[in-house]
């Protein structure tokens, strides 16, 4: 069985990032990742999907996304561009791959997969959040009839039509389905606050830099508590639903009966639907077996995504935790960059030269 120097896990865009940086190392690497073909999570999100900056503004590093027809690329557009990248620097990648479990075995991590068993030195888990949508555990959800889905398998409105559906969630998925939805279905949104809308000339490339200033305690020209990058951008679906003035978010019900929720005054009122838009965990479970977990997180080194309790493991791209803004596209880059440079530190010096 070959080994590796390193095995990413993981092909999308983080698993990707990663790649990009190693081209110029010697180190032996192999991508392992559970598509059919190039996307990531991508594949797996809704039909009408609209990214929030414009192409220059959503590239990974060292070759640009083509400009898009739109301003703000689709799905499909972003799709083909990743699927460009990869061709464009021949990453190595095994397609149809599932990691299973990961274990140390004579100071080599055994990572066993639906296509056998890998051997590499090093590892960098870049799996993402996409396998693990975050429902929250409303009393009596067991109880109703109707149909619940999370926004992971949302993909259009072909069996909504005409229903009655509830949209929980107040992020950019949560705005952008209710804005599709609204239209075919009667659609009601609900979020635990007000939604923060941003103003119409603020998008991606620049609720971005405001959120890197304030998360660096950089000084900021818009108010901290105004803008996050869980705040909704205001593309084209999202500013015609605010004409239409379905923009209206009611605050959580308190639990489930049979056909629909109980508000808090009492009131129960029917649904034919619930779309979840309330997030992701981090995708981990490959490395239950590493013991590395604690609270669905890794714990790193301070300012590095290796773990602190295995020091051959890197984890790039589920969020904060792995560097500020490392589950975007846009930011993603920078920790990836970060993340090589300690793997080729770690094996000149702890393994010796290449």
């Amino acid at each position: 069985m070959k080994q590796y120097d390193l095995i990413i896990i993981g092909g999308g865009q983080a698993g990707l990032s990663v790649a990009y940086f190693l081209r110029r190392s010697n180190l032996d690497y192999l991508i392992l990742d559970n598509q059919s073909k190039p996307g990531g999570s991508w594949l797996q999100t809704w039909d009408s999907l609209k990214l929030f900056s414009p192409s220059e503004y959503s590239s990974l590093s060292g070759w640009g996304m083509p400009k898009t027809e739109q301003e703000y690329p689709s799905k499909t557009a972003f799709i083909a561009y990743l699927t460009a990248y990869e061709n464009r620097y021949d990453f190595p990648i095994q397609r149809d791959t599932d990691v299973l479990t990961v274990i140390k075995e004579n100071d080599l991590f055994k990572i066993e997969t639906s296509k056998g068993i890998f051997y590499s030195k090093a590892l960098v888990s870049a799996t993402g959040t996409a396998r693990k949508p975050f429902i929250p555990n409303y009393p009596d959800r067991e109880q109703f009839i109707g149909e619940q889905i999370h926004s992971l398998h949302y993909r259009n409105t072909d069996d909504l039509k005409n229903k009655k559906v509830l949209v929980v969630g107040a992020g950019n998925s949560g705005a952008q389905i209710l804005a599709e939805v609204s239209k075919d279905a009667f659609a009601k949104w609900v979020t635990l606050e007000e939604p923060n809308f941003l103003a119409d000339d603020i998008d991606g490339r620049h609720l971005f830099a405001q959120a890197n200033d304030t998360y660096f305690g950089k000084t900021d020209t818009v108010p901290s508590s105004k803008i996050a990058l869980s705040s909704i951008v205001m593309v084209p679906s999202v500013k015609e639903a605010r004409e239409r003035k379905v923009l209206h978010a009611v605050r959580p019900f308190k639990s489930f009966y049979k056909d629909g929720v109980v508000w808090d005054n009492g009131d129960k009122e029917p649904f034919d639907a619930i779309i979840w838009c309330t997030g992701f965990k981090a995708n981990l479970d490959h490395l239950t077996a590493l013991t590395v977990i604690e609270n669905n997180q890794v714990k790193t080194i301070e300012e590095s995504t290796r773990s602190a309790l295995e020091p051959k493991l890197w984890l790039v791209g589920y969020g904060n935790w792995t560097g500020f803004a490392s589950a975007t596209i846009y930011g993603v880059g920078k920790t990836a960059r970060q993340t090589v440079k300690e793997i080729q530190a770690f094996f000149n010096t702890e393994l010796g030269p290449l």
